[in-house]
């Protein structure tokens, strides 16, 4: 574990977690601190200001970071917070680029609503969270980004043998189910409902080993989501799924640059 990824995970477990928001934000971000978040301000006093609220609407805040990993200079965090003993449930996909120190400078997160009930049976975060096949990661990274530009931009569902493994795909999107069957079952839903879902553009790929995580913009429904979806490679094919979603408010509502 580096030091970007020990400093992703202090500021979600001592600002977050804890409430020391402003000892943690000084500490771990850098000279500039970029937010992608719409809610939430640019710099450390942007953070600041946000946290102050935040931990005051949620005096009960557990959290857990499920997966982490790092790529260069980028890490990545799957993380689940429970707020006010279960009164709310978030789970969060979360991307960070990191200086030559590996203080956080700017972050790109995706938050969405904790869902009981699931197709597959499986939750939104469960399975395996063990970096694995470092020696891999190059080779899986292209292998997701054939997968994202092919079948989910281009919409060629012929080629998802080549990147789903037919004998194995796990899904944890609430809606779909396991296995190829569950995936074209998803996709038939849409299409019965009048529905699409349309990968317009791909902002970033991360990845370490056998976990790969894709930051983009999609349109769902008619309407325009931000989405990190996070895959697990085995032995050359895709064979998990996580995502999470959320939508794209209106420009006038944002308090930075944007989701991207």
């Amino acid at each position: 574990m580096g030091t970007g990824l020990d400093n992703a995970k202090a500021l979600y477990l001592e600002a977050i977690r804890d409430g020391n928001y402003v000892e943690a934000i000084n500490k771990y971000a850098g000279e500039r601190y970029t937010q992608h978040s719409t809610p939430v301000k640019d710099g450390k006093e942007g953070f600041i200001e946000f946290f102050a609220d935040f931990v005051k609407r949620n005096p009960d805040r557990d959290i857990e970071i499920v997966r982490g990993f790092e790529d260069g200079r980028y890490v990545f965090l799957h993380v689940v917070q429970h707020l006010n003993g279960g009164e709310s449930r978030w789970v969060t996909a979360d991307i960070f680029d990191t200086d030559d120190q590996g203080r956080l400078i700017e972050h790109w997160d995706i938050i969405g609503q904790w869902v009981d009930e699931t197709v597959s049976g499986h939750s939104q975060v469960d399975g395996p969270t063990e970096t694995t096949d470092l020696d891999r990661t190059d080779e899986n990274k292209a292998l997701v980004a054939g997968f994202v530009t092919d079948v989910l931009q281009n919409g060629d569902l012929g080629k998802l043998t080549e990147y789903i493994s037919s004998a194995t795909y796990v899904q944890h999107n609430p809606e779909g189910g396991d296995g190829l069957e569950g995936l074209d079952a998803f996709v038939q839903s849409l299409s019965n409902r009048g529905l699409s879902m349309v990968y317009k553009e791909v902002h970033r790929i991360v990845g370490c080993g056998n976990f790969v995580a894709v930051l983009s913009k999609m349109n769902l429904a008619g309407s325009d989501m931000a989405v990190i979806d996070l895959f697990r490679v085995d032995r050359g094919m895709i064979v998990e799924h996580w995502d999470v979603m959320e939508e794209i408010l209106p420009q006038d509502q944002w308090v930075n640059s944007g989701k991207f």
